[in-house]
């Protein structure tokens, strides 16, 4: 297990303060001036899952409210709606410096039987065939400022691997499909809630950037303020995420200062595993006077 996979697998493991109430460090994930919404999203699932017996999440619906604060810990207050015979609901409110910054709406299933069918999953190359993180530092370690690199060099969890990347210092404009491949290793040693826990934050990776593809825009480009506003995610079929997931996006809107996507995640053998809806905040950044 790397360090950087410790770390995320760390963030997941939050800390019960009360029956009701739990506490998740802040610092660690993919982005460092602020939460990485998916560590949010998963965290707030973590803690709905410490009060439900028995069923596995099938759905789940959040809406960020305020930027998160790495520097300092996030508490979870679960409200606990329902526990029906089938079903039970489970309401999350993130809190740091006594304000929400997300609040989630989680629902848990029996395991139940149905009729069945799925799309099938797009006609990609396997990972093998597309570049590796490393391959994406080395390519850009010498094109960005100084202050990027850190950033840049920093070891991650998730191992991704890009079907069509766009030259992010360069991007032309491009169809708002938008591929990846990822896995974490270590999820291997993991039991099925965390599974859920780290699709659910590898789940707000690469979304925002299906909106940017047609304006030829990448987060690099410094001309974009953008965020996640709300993230919905439905598990369709048991998660392995030591395994390859194949990540097909899609922006079929993007206006009015916001961008719509939607994706769907399969397991590399073609099961549809989760299907995932987003609306992002995605306009320019207002200039320094």
């Amino acid at each position: 297990m790397t360090e950087a996979e410790r770390i995320l697998l760390d963030l997941l493991n939050i800390e019960r303060l009360e029956v009701d109430l739990f506490r998740g460090t802040g610092s660690g994930g993919e982005t460092p001036t602020r939460i990485f919404g998916g560590q949010v999203i998963a965290q707030a699932l973590a803690a709905a899952y410490r009060t439900v017996e028995d069923r596995l999440c099938h759905s789940l619906h959040a809406y960020f409210i305020r930027p998160g604060d790495p520097s300092i810990p996030v508490i979870y207050q679960v409200d606990r709606a329902r526990d029906g015979g089938s079903f039970t609901t489970r309401r999350v409110v993130a809190i740091q410096h006594g304000k929400q910054i997300l609040n989630m709406s989680a629902s848990f299933h029996v395991k139940d039987d149905g009729w069945d069918h799925q799309h099938p999953m797009p006609d990609v190359l396997g990972p093998d065939n597309h570049p590796t993180r490393e391959d994406f530092r080395q390519k850009y370690i010498n094109r960005v400022p100084e202050w990027l690199k850190p950033q840049l060099l920093r070891e991650r969890p998730i191992d991704v691997r890009e079907v069509d990347p766009l030259d992010v210092l360069t991007p032309e404009k491009s169809d708002d499909r938008n591929s990846l491949w990822f896995r974490m290793s270590a999820a291997d040693q993991v039991d099925p809630i965390t599974q859920h826990l780290l699709l659910a934050y590898a789940s707000d990776m690469g979304l925002l950037t299906s909106g940017m593809r047609p304006h030829g825009l990448s987060w690099f480009s410094g001309e974009i303020n953008g965020a996640s506003l709300d993230h919905a995610l439905w598990f369709h079929a048991p998660v392995q995420f030591q395994n390859w997931h194949l990540y097909a996006m899609e922006s079929p809107w993007t206006g009015q200062g916001r961008s719509f996507t939607r994706g769907s995640i399969y397991a590399q053998d073609g099961t549809l595993v989760a299907s995932v809806a987003q609306e992002g905040l995605l306009r320019p950044a207002r200039k320094k006077s």
